[in-house]
């Protein structure tokens, strides 16, 4: 038998996970999306165990956890991806995201593709999207023209995209790819992908 308390407790608008390497234009996207449908999408305040730097708040910039609370917290099951990056570990928890459900808004969670497996496992049922450059030599000019990148870590990112984009390809694993060639097809893309999630988040606040 099924536990229906926990599925009353995903009510809200469906999350929108956005996955795709770096260079593809996913910001770019985001802001767009967030500033024509402003007051409708929202962002869960992730975990680590980092300090604060000045001037972050503790539950706004982050919820600031030692390591034994969130390893304890993570085998609970009560994150949906983590990740560890130069010695702290970060991560978003189900509360974080319903927390945003909550308040009828549609979490976005930026991710990546290891993140996009764990998200799998649970019960978000959010709706997948990856969002991928026309190519790597076009992906490679991107991050180059930032010039925000050491040759090393350029090499990096770049690897790291081949990689992305071919787990990208397993079937089902995405509920739609888009190939950011032209920045306003690829921004109705998303659009339409979302629309009936943003319909409801209106039509609620509206009532």
């Amino acid at each position: 038998m099924r536990d229906h308390t926990n599925e009353k407790a995903m009510a809200g608008p469906r999350p929108v996970v956005m996955s795709g390497p770096s260079g593809a234009g996913k910001s770019t996207l985001l802001k767009k999306l967030l500033k024509e449908f402003d007051g409708v999408f929202g962002f869960s305040v992730s975990h680590t165990t980092r300090s604060p730097r000045p001037g972050e708040e503790n539950g706004k910039d982050y919820h600031y956890v030692t390591r034994e609370v969130m390893q304890a917290a993570i085998a609970n099951g009560e994150f949906v991806e983590n990740a560890e990056f130069s010695g702290n570990m970060y991560g978003t928890s189900k509360a974080a995201v319903q927390a945003v459900q909550a308040k009828n808004l549609i979490c976005i969670l930026d991710i990546d593709m290891q993140g996009v497996k764990n998200i799998k496992k649970t019960d978000l049922n959010p709706i997948y999207v990856s969002i991928q450059a026309p190519s790597m030599d076009i992906l490679e000019k991107r991050l180059r023209d930032r010039k925000t990148e050491s040759e090393e870590s350029l090499k990096k990112r770049l690897d790291a995209a081949k990689v992305d984009v071919e787990i990208s390809k397993e079937p089902g694993l995405f509920d739609v790819i888009i190939i950011n060639e032209d920045l306003d097809a690829a921004y109705g893309k998303l659009k339409d992908t979302l629309l009936e999630e943003i319909q409801k988040v209106r039509d609620t606040n509206k009532s």
